[in-house]
């Protein structure tokens, strides 16, 4: 209430604008011709233009269309309901339950329609009342509103672009065109505000500078330096969903290092300040991380369960080596210090447990590489988690933690004839264990023990 009065005083006026002050762009503006949609895309905006609702491709895909990117995915946004949207497509469903939306499934593709949502400022009557928690954060954001007020609650200028494939015309709210050939972030209204309503916005701002290569404009870089401990009051899995999107996202090497950069990866990756202090350990990440850009980039998959544990091994590496150093044997030592590692990372990142099991086989395989006489090598092959962790130790010996020539073996080893692989065996020179004699009972193996 008092912030109203304020304005009506001196006169300020809202940066949000309605949906008239949406500056249209045609297609000798940006470029971006119908035929560049997916099939899906168009077709559920020509259904919803023919039930007389509008339709628009918008998001991140108008953006990587400007920057001359094939993008992965398609959201459409509309004025329709999502129970409006539902009666037009046979195959499609309603999910959410704070904002529902709309999937609509053509072959395998999915769209995600979304009805128009208001900003903040519709929620309640005073823009004072409205519901956030003690550090500003918003609690709900789920009223329908225009195109206009769907423009503005979203975070950076240049997702709040909306595509017409009807007139091939790009609806701009808030210069995001300029921006992207710019290759400049800015956030949408004032950004201390929108860090508060969601401090997410500050790990997205660094994971799409580092994915596109854009520069942060200074403004929306400025508070996060002083906003960055909010974090600490997100939920954990939130972070998650945001580290899995930067870590796989083609771009991992330059994001971690963006969010070093800003400070913020003590709310998304504390573990960073130990790995990267480290020469060893900065090795391994970098091998690891160029790696999975690298499979990102060429459509090959990347698996979660072997990134994070790829992100957490020079810690169980410290550890299992801390605990040999007490006179604890190497096998037991690494599972004491998988277990541990693995539960000191729940309050930080919260890594599902489903992650877990393929993590510890991983790390469990690394000591049997070394093992390369007998029966071992191929009882190693025959492993079901084998590929991973030879791929794991091959990142091993880029870093320099084993050496070159293990991997190069292994390498050989594998499609070897079975008359080479024999050939290429190594004696083990490595101390046997002792076996245990076992104890006899009393009278057992004599003669008074024979029946009579």
């Amino acid at each position: 209430m008092i912030r109203r009065i304020i304005d009506k005083v001196f006169g300020r006026k809202k940066s949000r604008p309605t949906q008239s002050g949406a500056q249209i762009l045609p297609v000798s503006a940006h470029g971006i011709c119908r035929d560049q949609l997916d099939d899906c895309a168009l077709k559920t905006c020509e259904t919803l233009a023919q039930a007389g609702f509008k339709g628009y491709v918008v998001g991140g895909a108008v953006r990587d269309l400007l920057l001359g990117k094939t993008p992965k995915d398609f959201d459409v946004a509309t004025d329709a309901t999502p129970e409006q949207v539902r009666k037009l497509f046979r195959r499609s469903r309603i999910i959410g339950r704070r904002f529902q939306i709309v999937h609509v499934m053509c072959g395998r593709v999915t769209i995600e329609v979304t009805t128009f949502r208001a900003n903040g400022e519709k929620e309640t009557e005073d823009e004072d009342d409205r519901p956030t928690d003690e550090h500003g954060r918003l609690l709900s954001d789920n009223v329908f509103g225009s195109m206009g007020d769907d423009a503005a609650r979203r975070d950076f200028t240049i997702n709040a672009l909306y595509y017409d494939p009807a007139r091939e015309e790009v609806h701009d709210y808030f210069g995001g065109v300029a921006d992207c050939k710019a290759r400049t972030l800015r956030m949408i209204g004032i950004p201390e505000t929108r860090y508060r309503e969601d401090p997410v916005r500050m790990l997205r701002a660094a994971r799409l500078a580092a994915k596109l290569d854009f520069h942060i404009d200074e403004a929306t870089r400025r508070p996060v330096a002083s906003l960055a401990p909010l974090l600490a009051n997100i939920p954990r899995a939130r972070i998650f969903d945001e580290a899995l999107k930067l870590l796989l996202s083609g771009h991992a090497l330059r994001g971690v290092h963006q969010l070093r950069a800003e400070g913020l990866h003590h709310g998304m990756l504390p573990l960073l300040d130990t790995i990267l202090d480290d020469p060893s350990g900065e090795r391994f990440i970098t091998a690891a991380l160029k790696n999975t850009d690298a499979r990102i980039q060429s459509d090959r998959p990347s698996s979660p369960a072997f990134l994070f544990g790829a992100l957490l091994w020079p810690q169980v590496q410290k550890r299992w080596h801390e605990l040999e150093a007490t006179g604890e044997k190497p096998q037991p030592a690494l599972f004491t210090a998988m277990d541990e590692v693995l539960d000191a990372q729940r309050g930080q990142l919260a890594i599902p447990r489903r992650y877990d099991g393929m993590m510890k086989e991983i790390w469990a395989l690394q000591p049997r590489f070394e093992q390369r006489g007998g029966q071992r090598p191929y009882r190693l092959l025959e492993h079901p988690r084998f590929r991973a962790a030879y791929d794991f130790m091959l990142l091993r010996a880029e870093a320099g933690e084993v050496p070159a020539e293990l991997g190069e073996w292994w390498t050989r080893f594998q499609d070897a004839d079975e008359d080479e692989r024999a050939s290429m065996l190594v004696t083990d020179s490595s101390p046997k264990p002792r076996r245990r004699r076992k104890r006899r009972k009393p009278g057992e193996g004599t003669a008074e023990a024979l029946p009579a």
